[in-house]
This record gives structure tokens, sequence and C-alpha cells, in this order.
């Protein structure tokens, strides 16, 4: 028998931690192929979820995924959501919470192409020359600002 991951329990023990303590719980999301969320919502490939009580119906959160039925623009949606595509569960009120590895974007191709019976395919980009010299072509440093003082706290994900 193969070992159950131990990120949906980590997921519902989140979960119930806001809950417990008054807070929203959100979850990020990849979005690919398994995914069933409105498009409309999704952000470089990413969508932030409320998945707290008030916010969604029937809320499942299973051994291999979620799934819920929100209202999306007054219209009503059944999401689903495996639970590999989950990057983070955290508190929208303090940003607390806990993330996790995004999903290997090649690992996804090669499921959805392994049932469609093909290969997935390679390709190169070109590389400029400002960036084959090492300098970013947008006229970005390395040194940042520094994060602005009060505001609503950000999940901030670090690659």
């Amino acid at each position: 028998m193969q070992e159950v991951s131990t990120k949906p329990y980590l997921l519902r023990a989140i979960y119930e931690w806001c809950t417990d303590n008054g807070y929203t719980p959100h979850i990020a999301v990849v979005v690919d192929g398994r995914t069933r969320v409105p498009m409309q919502f999704v952000k470089n490939g990413e969508i932030v979820l409320n998945i707290s009580f008030e916010a969604t119906s029937a809320l499942k959160m299973e051994n291999d995924s979620i799934s819920f039925s929100a209202r999306f623009g007054g219209v009503s949606r059944d999401i689903l959501i495996p639970i590999e595509n989950v990057i983070a569960i955290y508190a929208r009120e303090n940003g607390q919470g806990m993330a996790f590895e995004a999903p290997n974007p090649a690992t996804a191709v090669a499921a959805e192409d392994a049932a469609a019976d093909t290969a997935p395919v390679l390709s190169s980009v070109p590389v400029s020359e400002p960036e084959k010299k090492g300098f970013p072509i947008d006229g970005s440093d390395d040194n940042p600002e520094p994060p602005k003082k009060g505001g609503r706290p950000v999940l901030t994900r670090i690659k």
C-alpha cells in the first residue's frame, strides 16, 4: 500500500487552526489542466481562494483533493483542486500559515501527456545579450525596496 503524504493532514490542521482562532483561511493554488477553478481569476498560473465556512459550501478536504462550491461574481461554481497543486495555506488576517513546494510543471505535463500517450516536447528559448552577460533586462537591480510598514499582511513565496 502506498504511503499517504502528510500534506493533506497539514492543510486540514492549518485550516482548523485558522477557524478556531477566528481567522479566514486562504489557499494559494497552482492552476493546471487538473484544476477546476474560474479561469478569469487566475493570475500568473496561480489563484488564491478563501476557503472559510462562510465563503464555501460542501467543503471536502480529502487526501487527494479539495473540493467545494463557491460564488464568483454571484455565480455558484464547483471547485476541484488536487492536493499537489496547493502551494500555501494561511490566515488572511496575519499571514501565518504554511507554504509547500510548488508542483514540478514537467511532472504535471508528463502525467497529462502519459494519459494522451504522447511525450512532452522541449524547446529552447533564445537569451538576449544583456542576460548572457548577467544583467537583468528589466532594469532592476539586486537591492529591492525595503518592505512597507503597516497595511495588510501578504504571503511572499521565495523560490
